[in-house]
């Protein structure tokens, strides 16, 4: 009653290998990026209509289609609600994770998003793999590292003072050694966030331990880019 049934084979039949040769190499592709409107207009009553062929798109051999349905899966999850992003979307979203950096960035552009309408206990789960968004197929890229700190100011908000202060933490203080002046920036922000986080939190001892440790990283530094970082997060948390 939504959509015509001949209407909705068509677009379920862009997926077929054949019509890439015969119609257009990039109709995956397409079918990728129209998907979310798809959906929306289905309603989350009919994703059964559409599970299978986000599926086969979401393993397409091509990267750009696995790269597009990245970019909106956010948007899917918010169509879809919390039950059926837990059971068909996460384990779309946890492959995308181990992708092509030119996929990845997708995920990670959009990670608060995604990781805001999971379940605490679903999204704890994450902790673990944040670590890994600090390593990229080409070192050169570092839009990627500041893309991470970026977000990662954002997700401060999802979780607890002690899980920050065991897995963010670490995170943070790699990337504001990292070699590119623009992510060191953005991860002094970063600092700052996090000493916020403990004290509006009223976990002090948290954050005393936290400034402890940027004194002897960066204050006590021997080279002078570690003591320059010291004057520059104390800069912006000013």
């Amino acid at each position: 009653d939504i959509i015509p049934q001949p209407l909705l084979d068509q677009y379920l039949s862009m997926t077929d290998p054949a019509r890439a040769q015969t119609v257009d190499t990039e109709i995956a592709k397409h079918c990728a990026y129209s998907l979310p409107g798809v959906a929306l207009t289905l309603g989350r009553q009919n994703w059964h209509c559409l599970k299978d062929t986000y599926e086969t798109l979401a393993s397409d051999v091509q990267w750009k289609v696995r790269r597009t349905l990245a970019f909106s899966i956010h948007e899917l999850a918010v169509i879809l609600g919390d039950q059926l992003t837990a059971a068909d979307l996460v384990p779309i979203f946890n492959g995308f994770l181990k992708d092509l950096d030119e996929v990845r960035i997708g995920v990670l552009k959009h990670l608060y998003d995604f990781l805001k309408l999971l379940h605490a206990d679903k999204r704890r789960e994450y902790l673990y793999q944040l670590q890994e968004f600090v390593v990229t197929d080409n070192s050169r890229n570092w839009r990627f590292r500041y893309e991470l700190a970026e977000q990662l100011i954002l997700i401060l908000e999802l979780y607890n003072p002690n899980d920050v202060y065991d897995y963010l933490r670490h995170i943070a203080l790699t990337l504001c050694s990292d070699k590119v002046s623009e992510v060191r920036w953005i991860s002094f922000k970063l600092v700052v966030a996090i000493l916020q986080k403990f004290y509006a939190n009223s976990a002090n001892a948290l954050g005393l331990n936290f400034i402890n440790e940027l004194v002897v990283r960066f204050r006590h530094c021997s080279k002078w880019v570690g003591r320059q970082a010291f004057a520059f997060i104390c800069q912006v948390g000013t």
